[in-house]
C-alpha cells in the first residue's frame, strides 16, 4: 500500500470516527448518563459490534467524547482569559464561560461528570477514575496560564499549580451544586465566586515579559 492510499484510509477513518462521535453527542444530549451503546449505535445506523470496533467499549467512547468536549471548553476558557479587558472582567468572564457551558448542555455535563448514573444493564463508571482526569487537565491548563502571566514570588510554579487546581475545583463544585439546585442566577454566582478569588488575584503583579493577566 502506498503513502497516498494510507493517507486516504486514515482520513476516511478519522471522518467516520467524527461521524460516530457526533451521533453519540446527539444521544448524550437527549439521554445524559442514560445514553447506551445500543442507542448510540442505532443513532449512527450501525451495529454495536462496529461501535466497539472503533472505541473498544463504553469507556473508550466516554474518553473520546470527554476529550472532544474538554478541548472545546478549554478553547473557550483560553479565549476568555485572552480577552482585551481588565483583570477582574477576565476573571468573571472565565468563570461565566465555564458555567455557561455546563448550563447550555447539562446532559453532556452529567454524562461526563456523573457517569456512574449510567443506563440500566450497562456497567456504570467509577466517577473518580473517569471524570477526575478531566478536572486535573483543566487544573494544569489554568496553572500554566497563571504561571506564565502572574508574578507570584518565591515558589511561584508550585503556587500556580495550587491556584490552578484550586480554582478549577471551586468552579466544578460550585457549578455542580448550582446546576442541580439553581439557588441564584448565573451572574450572581459568577460575582460571588469572583469576589472569593479577587483579593489575592488583585494583589499579584504581572510577570515581566509575560502576556499579562
Amino acid at each position: 500500500m502506498d503513502t497516498t492510499q494510507r493517507t486516504e484510509q486514515q482520513r476516511s477513518a478519522d471522518r467516520r470516527r467524527r461521524e460516530l462521535l457526533e451521533a453519540a453527542d446527539r444521544v448524550v444530549l437527549r439521554d445524559g448518563p442514560q445514553a447506551s451503546m445500543n442507542a448510540i449505535a442505532a443513532e449512527a445506523g450501525i451495529t454495536k459490534p462496529i461501535l466497539y470496533r472503533h472505541f473498544g467499549d463504553k469507556g473508550g467512547l466516554y474518553a473520546a467524547l470527554a476529550k472532544r468536549h474538554t478541548d472545546a471548553l478549554l478553547d473557550s476558557l483560553r479565549a476568555a482569559l485572552d480577552a482585551p479587558a481588565e483583570r477582574r472582567e477576565r476573571v468573571e468572564a472565565t468563570l461565566d464561560t465555564y458555567l455557561a457551558a455546563i448550563e447550555a448542555r447539562p446532559q453532556v455535563y452529567r454524562f461526563l461528570m456523573h457517569p456512574a448514573e449510567g443506563s440500566p444493564g450497562e456497567q456504570g463508571f467509577d466517577v473518580g477514575k473517569h471524570s477526575a482526569p478531566l478536572l486535573r487537565r483543566m487544573g494544569e491548563e489554568l496553572a500554566q496560564v497563571i504561571g506564565d502571566r502572574l508574578d507570584l514570588g518565591p515558589g511561584s510554579q508550585q503556587l500556580a499549580r495550587v491556584w490552578g487546581h484550586g480554582i478549577v475545583g471551586m468552579m466544578h463544585a460550585a457549578g455542580d451544586w448550582w446546576l442541580g439546585e439553581r439557588p441564584c442566577s448565573r451572574a450572581e454566582l459568577v460575582r460571588s465566586l469572583a469576589d472569593l478569588l479577587w483579593g489575592r488575584l488583585a494583589a499579584a503583579g504581572d510577570k515581566i515579559g509575560g502576556p499579562g493577566f
